[in-house]
């Protein structure tokens, strides 16, 4: 199931990496790197050569919704081409390419990247084609690697899977990695005087019941009531629970 796309940040800071997709083949993919993208706040998108042209068919409807990701991209031909404006590239792969070049996870990479990028350096990661991914000439172009600590009984990640995973991890380096809401009561907590005549009410509750065997009653009622305060209540639980109390001691309406 979908969720409804928020809008496109309009804050121009912190500055924010060009995701570079060489060669992809297929529309969804496409459309979802831009969801993806759109989901953390990066608008950047480059094509090197993609497969049957540009646009693609059924691009926009995979993007759900992040059409301002799409608007803004840009073909290449080559990926020289594609990165000649940037001073620092990364290459994603999921395998060892036998080059000197440092190697991090995508944590480690964007906090590197978030850096750079205060720094007023332009910077780009690299994502290969949907099934053999960047060649080892392409590799050879970038300064560094990414890679994914991933099983390696099932390594192969999905094109945008991986650009949502670098993006997860650029937001969160650049301190932008905050939840949309949050679980805190919207009660306040309840003041003593109220929890002391819910314990009233429910004793005498559980007194008209016949709850309490009387050689028992003091020690059951102070386990209730510690009970009850580790349940640390608020003002609305309070109410909940005395209405509840009302509805279970209301006299049935005699017929």
């Amino acid at each position: 199931m979908s969720l409804p796309m928020s809008l496109p940040e309009t804050d121009p800071t912190p500055p924010r990496p060009v995701i570079v997709l060489v060669e992809p083949q297929l529309a969804e993919n496409i459309g979802m790197t831009a969801r993806a993208m759109g989901n953390f706040g990066l608008a950047d998108l480059r094509l090197v050569a993609p497969k049957g042209g540009w646009p693609k068919k059924g691009v926009r409807e995979a993007a759900s919704g992040a059409t301002h990701v799409l608007d803004g991209v840009r073909v290449f031909a080559t990926v020289a081409q594609a990165v000649a404006d940037l001073t620092y590239v990364l290459a994603t792969t999921a395998r060892e390419r036998g080059q000197m070049k440092r190697v991090f996870g995508p944590d480690a990479a964007m906090r590197d990247v978030t850096g750079r990028l205060a720094r007023g350096e332009r910077v780009g990661i690299l994502f290969g084609r949907e099934r053999v991914g960047l060649s080892n000439d392409e590799v050879s172009l970038a300064d560094a690697i990414v890679t994914f600590p991933v099983d390696p009984r099932h390594a192969s990640l999905n094109l945008a899977q991986s650009v949502l995973l670098v993006s997860y991890e650029w937001r969160r380096a650049a301190d932008l990695a905050r939840l949309p809401f949050g679980g805190g009561m919207r009660s306040p907590p309840a003041p003593r005087e109220a929890l002391l005549s819910l314990f009233e009410s429910l004793e005498a509750a559980l007194d008209a019941a016949g709850y309490y065997p009387p050689e028992k009653r003091g020690g059951m009622v102070r386990n209730m009531r510690d009970m009850l305060h580790r349940m640390a209540m608020t003002e609305q639980d309070v109410r909940t629970f005395r209405g509840a109390l009302r509805a279970l001691t209301r006299r049935p309406p005699e017929a």
